[in-house]
């Protein structure tokens, strides 16, 4: 079964403040790539960010998405670099993103 993919505007956003393009690219086509068994790929996100996944894509970006099974869709919900222990990472600026409601 295919999924049909909503990528956020917040999402966007972020995709949009890298300033490789070639980075860009990739992490549109892993994006499109969640569209088939996408339960299957990534891990599952644990504590505050529970009920999400997370792809690798274009070395350490990661790509944050949630499955709905019942209407077919993968909703991508934000995308950047995972730099541990600092305000850019992209765990950390989800954080901040779904206790602002911005995330859902």
């Amino acid at each position: 079964m295919k999924y049909r993919i909503l990528i956020t505007e917040t999402c966007l956003r972020l995709i949009l403040r890298i300033a490789d393009k070639k980075i860009q690219r990739s992490i549109l086509d892993r994006i499109q790539r969640l569209s088939v068994e996408p339960e299957k790929q990534g891990k599952k996100l644990v504590k505050d960010l529970s009920g999400f996944r997370s792809v690798h894509a274009a070395g350490r970006y990661r790509v944050l998405y949630k499955i709905d099974k019942r209407t077919v869709i993968v909703y991508v919900l934000a995308a950047g670099i995972r730099k541990e222990g600092d305000k850019k990472d992209i765990y950390e600026i989800a954080k901040k993103l779904l206790d602002a409601g911005l995330l859902d």
